[in-house]
């Protein structure tokens, strides 16, 4: 069956590159190209060119896409070698291939045998013929960082990523294919097993294994039997497509898709990785990597400064200096070293010492009384000495492992006129001198705070009489700043009726409608009475108060007032006629919104969350994003609620014995686990809530069988299987390009790893269509049928 499909697979490869063969245009001996005029030879249709492009201040010669508007560049002629002038004409020479001539002459391309005629196909390669029609160079067989399609990556052979998107240089990522049949990614300068940042794990398969690229988008390793080890993407894309893969300069590699009616954009179909900080090397010794909104970022270690301010791979040195860690005259430790911890950090791990010790500190001691150490690694039990540098470090949330490095606080490098330690000057009478100034430092600073402190205690004098007189004139402070309504519990008690009719009833305590009259008019509200308040003063609850009062969104549910009377605490928000999106989605097919009003639905609240984690004065988590706090007003507008609880509440309110937040199937992986919560917390649950949006069900149902009983799982695998038409309820017309749209979103968002995860302003982007969205990976579900 395998020698079957082989035989179908290369007579359509045979038949495809015979096509692009008859597809080219002839450059005969003596033709020649400038920069500035004819400064390019098009394929037959087009599409692709050989010649001249753009590189900083001057030109490289290479092939690039001619046919769309971004003039994407897939091979180049001596790619390290400086920006050619303008100034230079580009020949084609019988005897030597293509020559350069100008201010001094060189080889671009040299031809084995004599070159006869030349051509660029509009399958993207550049061939040299010799007299009897054979092709004696093409571009295929040297390429850089790109594989277009037809195009393979021989056994020993190397991609090697650029420098940037503007410079095709040699940049610091490699893709080998190796001659063992494994293919591998490493940085540049390193080849050792350990430092494989991604392998398909295919060594020992066969000989002279390839890496080829179908022209349907099938990415796909053949050995010389012509088995096909393994497809590294499904393939079966759409043959009006052109696709290329590339090692790109963040040293991943993906398919590319264009259909060249996009103006020109690309479309992401593949990638060997989503996590960009996972290529090693991306950030030089001595620095880590951390992810921002998806992106990767490098920074120091502490205590050290970059080598290249804006060059990450060039990694950081130390800005003080690494004198001895002994005192001259004793044996103890000198004053200026200490340890500084890095938690949730992996690095690549060479110990020179291992020992056990049982707590931390213990560690860090071990450390700053060994002169050879510069960082230890404490993990289960174990403190794992290092010299520097240290490499490949990253964040990661996952990770227990806490990084020890060592750091001084005495003289700083700022600059070579610095003077350094081996000033004879400083030799001499140094030490003494810098304990004199230690001493009369530290004289001054308590001195300085017993001011500091006898002033203290005047002002505290002064403000509790103050407080006094304010707290006995009923929140005069609190209402001059914003315009929220103060009310007393009696009040409270009128408007609803002594609490005669419940609406809602949640983890913060219970809702209660009632009537404002106000000039005669009367308005509906909703009275939260809080349960679970913080012990706290009114000063406390006003602040927290004025912090809610002062956050405005058309999609936030608006609070009105509050009671703040004894150990009552009370909130008074507007009342939203049209319940709960909870309601709207999944309690009446008949008033459920359409497709387009559902996407309009997910966007608002998508701009109220951002407003929560971006905009407002102080950062919100609202740690309980669900369809049943999504309030619907009379014009069915989105409106988030209890967006400020979580300031006002007991930590431990509404929580399980491990300490989690929120409600279960919309809770993030990093509260099971303990780690610190962030606003991607926020995130995980709007994916969830999103997915819902989409398909109208719950996240967990247990009356559907098990494979579609948790939603999430579901979804992905259908997106995987390329069904995401069976998340269409009935009849329902949908528009499947949105749909796609918000799946690929709400399966980013609920990614385990929170640094994974979209942002919530790339969130909204994202459903506005303004930025493309890469296949999502497999997330990692926290939720059972059980």
């Amino acid at each position: 069956m395998a020698s079957i499909s082989f035989f179908f697979l290369f007579l359509s490869l045979s038949s495809f590159t015979a096509l692009s063969l008859k597809k080219q245009s002839n450059i005969t001996i003596g033709s020649s190209l400038t920069p500035n005029k004819n400064s390019s030879w098009l394929s037959p249709s087009g599409l692709y060119a050989f010649g001249f492009y753009k590189k900083a201040n001057g030109y490289a010669i290479g092939i690039f896409l001619a046919g769309i508007p971004q003039k994407t560049v897939v091979w180049t002629a001596n790619r390290d070698d400086p920006p050619i002038s303008s100034e230079v004409t580009l020949v084609f020479s019988s005897s030597i291939g293509l020559l350069l001539r100008g201010a001094s002459n060189s080889v671009v391309i040299s031809a084995s045998q004599t070159a006869s005629l030349a051509s660029m196909s509009d399958s993207g390669n550049f061939m040299i013929y010799n007299s009897d029609n054979e092709v004696i160079w093409q571009s295929f067989d040297h390429p850089t960082d790109t594989l277009l399609q037809t195009q393979r990556l021989e056994a020993g052979s190397t991609l090697f990523s650029s420098v940037s998107e503007n410079d095709h240089s040699t940049g610091i990522f490699r893709l080998a294919m190796q001659n063992d049949g494994n293919l591998v990614q490493y940085p540049i300068g390193f080849g050792n097993p350990e430092d494989a940042y991604y392998a398909t794990r295919t060594d020992g398969s066969g000989d002279n294994v390839t890496l080829n690229l179908r022209p349907d988008g099938l990415l796909y390793l053949l050995n010389s039997t012509g088995f096909n080890i393994m497809n590294l993407t499904s393939g079966g894309f759409s043959m009006r497509y052109i696709y290329l893969m590339r090692i790109d300069i963040d040293g991943i590699f993906r398919l590319y898709s264009n259909n060249l009616s996009n103006n020109g954009n690309w479309s992401v179909l593949w990638a060997s990785g989503y996590d960009k900080c996972n290529p090693k090397g991306l950030c030089g010794f001595n620095s880590y990597c951390i992810l921002n909104d998806q992106e990767p970022d490098c920074e120091c270690l502490p205590g050290f400064g970059f080598v290249i301010e804006g060059n990450w791979s060039a990694g950081c040195q130390r800005n003080f200096v690494a004198n001895s860690c002994k005192n001259d005259d004793s044996d103890e430790m000198t004053s200026d070293i200490r340890i500084h911890e890095l938690a949730n950090t992996r690095w690549d791990d060479d110990p020179y010492s291992v020992i056990s010790i049982s707590i931390k500190e213990d560690c860090e001691k071990a450390c700053l009384e060994d002169c050879n150490c510069d960082a230890a690694f404490f993990k289960d039990s174990q403190c794992r000495k290092q010299r520097l540098p240290l490499r490949y470090g990253r964040r990661d949330q996952s990770e227990s492992n806490s990084a020890l490095i060592k750091v001084g606080t005495s003289l700083t490098i700022t600059s070579p006129t610095n003077r350094s330690v081996d000033d004879p000057i400083e030799k001499k009478g140094g030490n003494k001198i810098g304990k004199s100034m230690l001493i009369v430092s530290i004289s001054i600073i308590a001195f300085g705070l017993v001011i500091l402190a006898i002033s203290g205690v005047a002002m505290h004098k002064y403000h509790s009489r103050a407080y006094e007189r304010i707290s006995n004139n009923q929140h005069i402070g609190l209402s001059e700043e914003i315009t929220l309504r103060p009310f007393t519990y009696l009040e409270i008690e009128k408007m609803t009726d002594d609490f005669k009719e419940e609406i809602g009833r949640g983890s913060f305590g219970i809702v209660y409608k009632g009537v404002v009259t106000s000039t005669g008019l009367e308005k509906l509200v909703a009275v939260k009475k809080l349960d679970g308040m913080l012990d706290q003063g009114e000063r406390e609850f006003q602040t927290e108060v004025k912090v809610i009062g002062k956050t405005h969104h058309k999609n936030l549910v608006r609070l009105l007032g509050y009671c703040n009377e004894g150990s009552n605490r009370l909130l008074v928000y507007e009342y939203m006629s049209n319940k709960s999106l909870a309601h709207v989605l999944f309690s009446s097919f008949e008033n459920r919104p359409c497709f387009a009003e559902r996407v309009d639905i997910a966007r608002k609240i998508a701009k109220g969350i951002l407003y929560l984690h971006e905009e407002c004065e102080a950062q919100i988590i609202h740690c309980d994003i669900k369809p049943e706090n999504i309030l619907m007003d009379e014009y069915n507008n989105p409106k988030i609620s209890d967006f400020g609880l979580a300031k006002l509440l007991k930590p431990g309110q509404a929580n399980t014995n491990t300490v989690i937040r929120g409600t279960r199937g919309y809770v993030a992986p990093e509260w099971h686990r303990k780690l610190p919560v962030t606003v991607k917390a926020d995130v995980y649950s709007f994916g969830i809530m999103l997915l819902e949006i989409a398909s109208c069900r719950r996240n967990v149902d247990h009356s559907l069988q098990e494979n579609e009983c948790v939603l999430v799982d579901w979804v992905y695998n259908c997106f995987e299987a390329g069904e995401i038409q069976k998340l269409v309820s009935g009849d329902e017309e949908v528009d499947m390009k949105q749909m796609d749209r918000m799946i690929k979103i709400g399966l980013w968002c609920t990614l385990d790893e929170p640094s994974l995860r979209p942002s919530m302003k790339k969130v909204l982007l994202m459903l506005e269509g303004t930025v493309d969205i890469p296949i999502p990976p497999s997330p990692t579900s926290f939720i059972s049928c059980i």
